[in-house]
């Protein structure tokens, strides 16, 4: 009878072993998979949809990222709803820098990016959050390894979290949900490609080429003249109202001003040009990348630029908080043909 029983003892063990080593991975090795490849790839191309729930109708991008080891990246953003062409967050030797190539337009930035913030479609950021964030919750899934970290918007305290998943056979992100205070999800980016072993030109992160091929791509000129001038109205207004609207012409188009009072005071500029600048230096910028719904903005201490559907805007005041410049600029939907 004992001997039986040691026999069993031993099946048991033996199988407890052959089950644990079959089973499913903790959370460890899979961050310390992620890291591997991460360390592991020259660089990427993804290609992937970010959805943007804005409280109004909901806006789309199609996304291409570029990554090349170790700090060139590309990153380009096309609105569904923009007709006048993408805009391309890029970083290279010389700089990072916000291009809208339809306008002849760029900024460049002197802060860090994308080191200083969480971005939900760069590959390294996500793991980078993962591993920042001690208390991560993890789960498994069918086909996926779902995490759930806090995120580092530091323009937007609303989005505390987010559920990063990854194919459980390559590593790779597949979707990425950045959530609301209450765990709605105010972001979402579904990866549709994802390319580990990619193939670069050398100046496929050069500013004159990315500027001069999308410009060329999306044969703008000649087009300004055709749209009417559509002036654009906030829909959250910070307790305040519109009490001025001015229209003047200007060399190469119009502009419309805009005056509003209230609780807080701001202005909202708007510019339409007939006429692109042939040659245009990248203004310099001490501030940061945000994500507005409708297009990528500038974000510094009192004033926020951003460029849509052929148009400039400039959102400026002393009283609104950066929070309240950014809630503000993503309202800015509502059209009426002037």
């Amino acid at each position: 009878m004992k001997k039986m029983f040691s026999i069993w003892v031993v099946v048991v063990l033996g199988l407890v072993a052959l089950l644990a080593a079959c089973g499913e991975k903790s959370k460890e090795d899979v961050i310390g998979k992620l890291e591997s490849k991460l360390e592991s790839m020259n660089g990427y191309k993804a290609k992937a949809v970010m959805t943007m729930n804005t409280g109004q109708e909901d806006q789309k991008y199609d996304i291409n990222v570029w990554h090349k080891k170790k700090d060139f990246y590309r990153v380009e953003l096309k609105n569904e709803q923009d007709k006048k062409g993408s805009q391309i967050i890029l970083k290279n030797e010389e700089g990072v820098f916000v291009l809208s190539p339809a306008l002849n337009k760029s900024f460049k930035f002197q802060k860090e990016w994308p080191e200083n913030g969480s971005q939900p479609y760069l590959y390294q950021s996500l793991v980078d959050d993962i591993v920042q964030d001690s208390e991560a919750g993890f789960t498994i899934g069918e086909k996926h390894y779902v995490f759930e970290t806090k995120t580092n918007y530091q323009s937007n305290n609303n989005l505390p979290n987010q559920k990063i998943y990854f194919d459980k056979d390559t590593y790779t992100p597949v979707k990425v949900k950045v959530l609301d205070k209450d765990e709605n999800a105010v972001v979402q980016v579904d990866f549709a490609e994802f390319n580990t072993d990619p193939t670069f030109k050398d100046d496929d992160f050069a500013m004159e080429k990315n500027m001069k091929n999308n410009a060329a791509q999306e044969t703008v000129s000649g087009n300004a003249k055709e749209d009417p001038f559509s002036v654009v109205y906030p829909l959250e207004m910070a307790g305040s109202e519109l009490v001025e609207e001015k229209e003047v012409d200007t060399e190469n188009g119009k502009r419309v001003i805009m005056s509003f009072s209230g609780d807080k005071e701001f202005t909202l500029v708007e510019e339409k040009l007939d006429v692109i600048p042939t040659t245009t230096s990248p203004q310099m910028v001490d501030g940061d990348i945000v994500n507005l719904g409708h297009s990528v903005g500038v974000l510094s201490d009192n004033t926020i630029e951003w460029t849509n559907n052929g148009m400039n805007f400039m959102l400026a005041s002393d009283e609104l908080t950066k929070e309240e410049l950014i809630n503000v600029a993503k309202s800015v939907q509502g059209k009426t043909v002037k």
